[in-house]
């Protein structure tokens, strides 16, 4: 008996298929595209299978979820890999060189298919790290994960924050849990781009912190000093600590949550600059429209809503409310300010984003040039053939006097 070419299955492209997509670097196959014979349909959610085109030339390893619109997840070139505690190890290590640039271990260590490992997030808070394994392939072999990310990091608390919408596609749990260590009691003081934010690693929004817009606060903070400055969304005050740190004249922070205002008042008490900071609790829209109405005029203003496009099918949806925010935070700049306007929803393109914004502004009677476009830092490594993976656009405009 002649031994199989490899120690997986093998799932088949259909002749119709785009093979020269994914042999050109796109890691997914979509279910629609497999031959989806008796024995491919017996494969088990997560299963590791060789992918081939039509023609049986092979195009990698992967996991497969054939019931679900992504059918295989392309993981390693080799079609014989051992994906094992080893093979994590070595993607982890890769990843953790590229963070060698952050002089502070507060960072997103791993970005899913932007560190070729698909569907796994990891953002470090120093010694603890947070881990979103949003795929049932990680699941099935989340001990080699654990046991990988101690190694390379000798971080010694790891959470597993089980929350991701992606988990429900897989049939995942939704759970936080603590897989080793012990959790923070307290908010993790967090230092970055001069400002001490506060992440609630347990009990906050996604792993606690958002780390892609680190170079963004940094381009907004550069012209804080002496400047009123109006943060709304403003989460645990990403940009408005980030302001203050730079020396705001005043940064005032909305935002719909109580648990994040009061995380942004516990950043400027650290920092000792609690004095220039107002929060408030509002509808980020019906602040807005208030501020517009009493003639706001911030020196700054910035917007950085949640995904209102996280879908194609949001899109059109996505972009009015876009609009909307671009029109009413316009009406609340200072003649000569600056208006930061970002979107992390990645089915909305950055051309997308920028027309609704400048249809908003356009609309507030304001005229308007582009300063700067901004996207993540590098601790959120991009697949070139995802846009999935570079969803953040950050624009900054100087409002025409």
């Amino acid at each position: 008996m002649t031994a199989p070419p490899f120690p997986y299955p093998t799932l088949r492209l259909k002749p119709k298929a785009d093979a020269r997509r994914i042999r050109f670097g796109h890691p997914w196959a979509w279910a629609d595209d497999l031959v989806l014979d008796r024995r491919a349909r017996n494969l088990a959610p997560g299963a590791l299978a060789v992918l081939e085109d039509a023609d049986r030339q092979v195009l990698g390893l992967g996991t497969a979820t054939i019931e679900a619109r992504i059918g295989l997840r392309l993981i390693d070139a080799d079609p014989a890999a051992t994906i094992d505690r080893a093979w994590f190890t070595r993607r982890i290590a890769d990843a953790l060189a590229l963070r060698r640039i952050y002089p502070d271990p507060f960072y997103r260590l791993i970005h899913a298919e932007g560190d070729a490992l698909p569907g796994l997030i990891v953002d470090r808070f120093g010694d603890t790290l947070v881990i979103q394994p949003n795929a049932i392939w990680l699941e099935d072999r989340l001990e080699d994960l654990v046991v990988a990310l101690t190694g390379v990091t000798g971080c010694g608390t790891i959470i597993k924050n089980g929350q991701a919408r992606a988990r429900q596609a897989e049939g995942l749990p939704d759970e936080i849990t603590v897989l080793t260590g012990t959790a923070p009691d307290t908010p993790i003081p967090v230092p970055m781009t001069g400002a001490i934010y506060m992440a609630d690693v347990t009990g906050g929004q996604k792993t606690g912190l958002f780390f892609d817009q680190r170079p963004n606060h940094a381009f907004a903070a550069s012209f804080a000093p002496g400047a009123r400055v109006l943060d709304v969304f403003s989460h645990v005050g990403g940009f408005g600590l980030a302001c203050l740190a730079a020396g705001a004249k005043g940064v005032t922070c909305i935002d719909a949550s109580d648990d994040a205002l009061r995380l942004a008042q516990a950043g400027a008490d650290a920092m000792g600059v609690a004095g220039r900071l107002t929060t408030r609790k509002s509808d980020a829209f019906a602040a807005l429209e208030g501020i517009a109405a009493d003639g706001g005029d911030f020196e700054i203003v910035i917007a950085d809503p949640p995904a209102f496009a996280p879908s194609k099918q949001a899109l059109t949806q996505g972009l009015r409310a876009y609009e909307r925010v671009a029109r009413l935070a316009a009406s609340c700049v200072a003649p000569g300010g600056i208006l930061i306007l970002c979107s992390c929803s990645h089915a909305a393109d950055l051309a997308k984003f920028r027309a609704s914004c400048l249809r908003g502004i356009g609309r507030a009677g304001r005229q308007a040039r582009l300063i700067h476009t901004g996207f993540a830092g590098p601790d959120h490594p991009q697949h070139p053939a995802l846009t999935e993976t570079g969803y953040l656009k950050v624009l900054a405009f100087r409002l025409m006097p």
